[in-house]
């Protein structure tokens, strides 16, 4: 818990260096290349002690670092130090043995998900309804071809059916969440595309799942 505590502080020091937009302007310079402290005061339009305080605040959050230069010694270069903007986005979210998404039929939020999880991530995944249609809807599989990843037609089958103790559980149904509950894993609250019908509403089903399981994948590892 300390060392989780002291890198939530290391990444909360960085964000909060980063908050004025010419300390964000200075680290989105610096993310191409070298520059010296006059050639950064020409691209930011800035008095030299103004800049000194700027790069004093990200030295001090380890972000940035200095060198001479080789050719002539009077001048330095400031530079990102490698990884310095690592971590800026949230966290691993932990260990899993297997992803199940659930829906209210299992008919086509679910079954899109754990489709596109298995493109994404080495982790197992599966899906389940809490109340299973008799089949899987068309206009799922549909919405599947049309954006180009294979998601074979499954039968709907109950979380009660195939739920283990360890499964990490993403609700991407608001019915499904709160006839659940808090079952320690996530909720995407994602519209029903079966209740509308058309082919653009499956479509921005799946817009919106590939960026919810691009999103958790790489945060979540195999247990």
């Amino acid at each position: 818990m300390n060392v989780e505590r002291t890198e939530l502080e290391r990444r909360a020091a960085k964000h909060a260096a980063l908050s004025d937009p010419a300390r964000l302007h200075i680290a989105d310079l610096l993310s191409l290349g070298d520059l010296s402290p006059s050639e950064l005061q020409a691209h930011l339009g800035m008095p030299s002690n103004l800049l000194a305080h700027h790069l004093k605040t990200l030295e001090a959050v380890g972000m940035l670092t200095r060198g001479r230069s080789e050719a002539d010694r009077r001048r330095s270069y400031v530079r990102l130090i490698p990884g310095a903007l690592d971590g800026l986005t949230p966290g691993a979210v932990g260990r899993a043995h297997r992803v199940v998404f659930v829906c209210t039929a299992n008919s086509a939020r679910s079954q899109l998900a754990a489709a596109l999880w298995k493109k994404a991530s080495t982790i197992p995944a599966a899906s389940a309804g809490t109340h299973p249609a008799d089949h899987i809807d068309p206009g799922a599989v549909a919405a599947a071809r049309r954006h180009g990843f294979p998601m074979r037609p499954a039968q709907p089958r109950s979380l009660a059916d195939i739920a283990a103790d360890d499964d990490f559980v993403i609700t991407v149904c608001d019915h499904a969440h709160e006839e659940l509950g808090d079952l320690g894993g996530l909720h995407w609250s994602i519209p029903d595309p079966v209740r509308v019908g058309t082919d653009e509403a499956f479509d921005a089903t799946v817009t919106a799942l590939i960026d919810r399981v691009g999103g958790l994948a790489p945060r979540l590892a195999a247990s």
